[in-house]
């Protein structure tokens, strides 16, 4: 076999003239002057201060976000706990409207009573005003028949009284035993008489019972007021305190006869 021939590669002017152009071209792409390289380091020194700068600011807000987040966590809190005490507030609020119902209720349970209590007062005024009216007839009533009583024993003592004056006292009525008006006094027993040779008067009452019982009237002091309007009206004479009724206590008796009083009781005659 015969060695194979080697193939020799020639540049022509042209290929060479191509190629030049592109390697100038390449070298222009990536030329850079002194002057081009000494602004282009001003620009990066001046990018990494306002870079520097920047992140200082940003780490600042980065700060103040934080802070803000705090304090907007801190008032999420307080929100928080106002709601719940709002929440207590309302909860309250309900509890005492509830028991300002039920006062309500009460008060109105109250009003009825008090209501029922004033018309069962007004129904018991009512019953106590007929009551007082018929009490007041029936004092009238007894009062017409205490009088008519009254007026009984007085008639009757009329008639037995100078007899047990005579008998038992020495007395002795001149003219006969009269009701008499005397210095605007009534005097139910009045009638001259003699006493031991004496002339004398009487005056006398009449009460159905004697006892020491405290009343509003006492006889022995009205007694002794009409006395005393006699002697007004005839002078000083002598007096004879009388007391006439169809029962007298001990006590009574004892009390009169301390006074002068001459009391005779009905059984008497």
């Amino acid at each position: 076999m015969g060695v194979a021939k080697k193939r020799s590669f020639k540049i022509t002017p042209e290929l060479r003239n191509e190629i030049i152009k592109i390697i100038d071209e390449r070298i222009r792409e990536v030329h850079v002057t002194k002057d081009d390289f000494l602004e282009l380091k001003n620009i990066v020194k001046e990018l990494a201060v306002n870079v520097h700068t920047l992140s200082l600011k940003v780490e600042a807000l980065a700060e103040a976000q934080r802070r803000t987040e705090e304090k907007v966590e801190a008032l999420a809190e307080a929100q928080r706990r106002t709601e719940e005490r709002l929440e207590a507030l309302a909860e309250a609020q309900r509890r005492t409207e509830e028991k300002v119902e039920a006062l309500a209720e009460a008060q109105r349970r109250t009003e009825e009573k008090v209501e029922a209590l004033a018309e069962a007062q007004r129904r018991t005024e009512k019953e106590i005003q007929n009551l007082s009216k018929e009490l007041q007839r029936t004092r009238q009533d007894l009062g017409g028949l205490a009088k008519s009583m009254s007026y009984a024993f007085e008639n009757e003592a009329y008639r037995y009284l100078p007899k047990v004056l005579s008998k038992r006292y020495g007395i002795t009525i001149e003219d006969k035993f009269v009701r008499a008006e005397i210095g605007g006094k009534e005097i139910n027993f009045f009638a001259k008489a003699k006493s031991d040779g004496k002339e004398v008067y009487i005056v006398g009452e009449a009460k159905l019972r004697l006892d020491e019982t405290k009343k509003r009237d006492d006889p022995i002091k009205e007694l002794e007021e009409k006395v005393t309007a006699v002697k007004r009206e005839l002078g000083e004479v002598e007096i004879i305190k009388l007391l006439v009724t169809h029962y007298a206590t001990k006590g009574f008796l004892e009390r009169a006869k301390k006074h002068k009083i001459v009391v005779v009781q009905s059984f008497e005659w």
